[in-house]
């Protein structure tokens, strides 16, 4: 079948990749071989080798409204209402997706997403009221903008658990606490494109509130803490090996302080970068070092994702105060400000960045 009448297959795919990403639902619609050819794994390698992939970042993002009284913001105890938003941090552009199928009044809290191909999966979270722990599982297609059911997160409630994905078709979890608050050892995987998960070896110590990286191959989790120690924050970090599928001591004082491994992110290459003490630390041979300081309007920092020697941190001057955004070139170490509109300016729970 002819992608373009008149035109050989391959002139009209390298037409068909130049596309934006938020219009891959509309071409999908005029015929089925323009929607076989974009649903291929191959378009997307295509747009990839072309210099033509945009990344994308998602967030949890508390809903405001931009006319509210900044004060009274403040000063509310009303539980937030989390919806997704996403921005292409190379245009500035911001838009919200679909709610999530069941959950119209808003994300569960504490939900994780994260980024496998062009497919955004929402896993877990709670109930902002009642707190009722959620194993439930959610992939939003971003070629045909359109959400899906997976398979529920096996193996009991778990809760501030580390997850990442390998960005191909698979994610990882590991850790986080079970209903009775008991720090948790055991991890999971899950295939996205068979809907599937497997029981992973457990990791070497119990790891709540621990960070999920993948990095140079392998599924870090950083940090975290026991049951006994209840908020003590260790130091080191385990890495599971996709290949051998076996866990790996780090190293014992990866972090080089007991802190919450929260803003450590993979810098896409053999660095890793987090935010402490109002600075961007950078870590590569394993040995951390200061990279830069925080900008002060975001140096209660709520966010970071990195990307093609990019660094995006969202956070606030103070707390309560609306976030803003600002991106770090990488290979200059300077600063660029995110321009972030009023109605997204609520705080960012979590997030994960895509390349589409």
């Amino acid at each position: 079948m002819e992608l373009l009448p008149g035109l050989p297959n391959h002139v009209a795919l390298d037409c068909l990749i130049r596309m934006p990403f938020d219009q891959f639902s509309v071409a999908s619609s005029v015929c089925r071989g323009w929607k076989a050819e974009i649903e291929l794994p191959g378009f997307r390698r295509h747009r990839k080798s072309a210099g033509l992939a945009r990344s994308v970042v998602a967030v949890a993002q508390a809903r405001v409204d931009p006319n509210r009284n900044p004060t009274a913001a403040k000063l509310s105890s009303a539980p937030l209402f989390y919806r997704l938003a996403i921005c292409e941090p190379e245009t500035g552009y911001w838009s919200e997706l679909p709610p999530v199928p069941g959950f119209p009044d808003g994300l569960p809290i504490f939900c994780h997403l994260v980024g496998v191909g062009s497919e955004l999966v929402v896993i877990g979270g709670c109930d902002k009221v009642s707190w009722h722990v959620s194993n439930s599982v959610f992939v939003f297609s971003f070629v045909s903008f359109t959400w899906r059911c997976g398979a529920d997160m096996p193996g009991g409630k778990r809760l501030f658990f580390g997850s990442a994905s390998d960005s191909d078709r698979t994610v990882f979890v590991a850790g986080g606490h079970d209903e009775d608050k008991n720090a948790l050892r055991s991890a999971l995987s899950y295939d996205v494109a068979e809907d599937a998960w497997v029981p992973l070896p457990d990791m070497a110590r119990e790891r709540d509130e621990c960070k999920g990286i993948f990095h140079r191959g392998k599924f870090h989790v950083i940090g975290g803490y026991s049951t006994e120690m209840q908020g003590r924050f260790e130091q080191d970090a385990e890495a599971f090996d996709v290949a051998t599928r076996q866990w790996n001591l780090v190293q014992d004082d990866f972090l080089e302080a007991a802190m919450c491994p929260r803003t450590c992110v993979d810098g896409g290459d053999a660095r890793l970068f987090l935010c402490r003490n109002d600075s961007v630390m950078v870590c590569k041979d394993a040995k951390w070092q200061v990279l830069a300081g925080v900008p002060a309007e975001v140096r209660n920092v709520a966010y970071v994702t990195a990307w093609q020697d990019k660094l995006l941190v969202i956070g606030s001057g103070k707390f309560g105060e609306p976030h803003k955004g600002y991106v770090m070139d990488l290979k200059k170490s300077t600063w660029t400000k995110l321009e972030l509109p009023p109605e997204y300016s609520g705080h960012v729970q979590s997030g994960c960045c895509l390349e589409i």
